[in-house]
């Protein structure tokens, strides 16, 4: 049975989303593999066989690009996790471009210029650019805006390079700009008070103020293992449940994105209702 959901089609068969002529186009986002959280960083067991599992789906499913949403790892600049989640990583089919977002787990929770240095050592840029179809990708570092106090210059270099970059996507012919970072900028509304789980507000508004003068309409985040949807007018910040450990009723799973004329559509799939097949027309 089939439950219709404006122009969105969804059941465990397929996906499907009509929309206007455009080339078809979606995308799957992981979120938080976390390795070693399960085991307390003594191993990399459960998260191993998740992702496996993750990236077998990818390779199925082929889509435009995937991208991870940060917290790859659980201890950063641990050794061991860092190779466990390189080798699965390596097994994603070459056609299919794969785009990591750097963590609080991965970078630290206040980062430092060694953190910093040590993450762009081992896993490559914290802050970066792509464009795949019709989609303008910005990916963004969030632990510089959570705390920035011994790499100011980062955050600030971070700062202007985005508005930059916002400039550049409105002219680049892309349908949709879209934001990828770890850390949300709020859970229910831009005026919510400081939590652990969401951007501090002194770091918050300048950032929503930017990204609403451009008229970015979807960041994607992860942080919270759980999913989630906050609005402030016509900006959604989507927060998706992880690959490994989840905290809430949302089980581990991944998220799919359809890209049409229309606009974007998501869903989320757990493990035991992933899509048989992606069809985007």
């Amino acid at each position: 049975m089939r439950t219709r959901i404006a122009l969105l089609f969804f059941s465990i068969a397929s996906f499907i989303v009509a929309g206007p002529a455009q080339e078809p186009f979606y995308f799957v986002m992981l979120s938080d593999p976390q390795f070693g959280l399960y085991a307390s960083d003594e191993n990399c067991l459960q998260e191993s066989a998740s992702y496996e599992f993750a990236i077998a789906t990818v390779n199925r499913l082929k889509p435009g690009f995937t991208i991870v949403l940060g917290d790859l790892i659980n201890k950063a600049g641990d050794e061991k996790q860092i190779r466990e989640y390189e080798r699965i990583s390596a097994k994603i089919d070459p056609s299919v471009p794969l785009y990591h977002v750097a963590g609080n787990h991965d970078v630290g929770r206040l980062p430092t210029p060694d953190s910093l240095a040590a993450y762009r050592k081992n896993i490559g840029n914290d802050y970066y650019s792509f464009q795949e179809g019709p989609v303008y990708g910005i990916v963004l570092n969030s632990s510089l805006m959570f705390g920035s106090k011994s790499v100011i210059a980062d955050y600030e270099k971070q700062k202007s390079w985005l508005e930059e970059e916002l400039m550049k996507a409105g002219e680049s012919g892309a349908s949709h700009t879209i934001i990828f970072q770890h850390h949300p900028y709020f859970l229910e509304n831009a005026l919510e008070t400081d939590s652990l789980w969401a951007l501090p507000p002194e770091y918050r508004q300048p950032m929503i103020e930017l990204l609403n003068r451009y008229g970015i309409q979807y960041v994607f985040a992860g942080h919270t293992h759980k999913n989630n949807i906050g609005k402030d007018g016509s900006l959604q910040v989507v927060t998706i449940a992880p690959v490994g450990m989840p905290f809430d009723k949302d089980d581990s799973g991944i998220v799919v994105v359809a890209v049409t004329g229309k606009g974007v559509e998501h869903r989320y799939y757990d493990f035991g209702r992933l899509p048989n097949s992606i069809t985007v027309q």
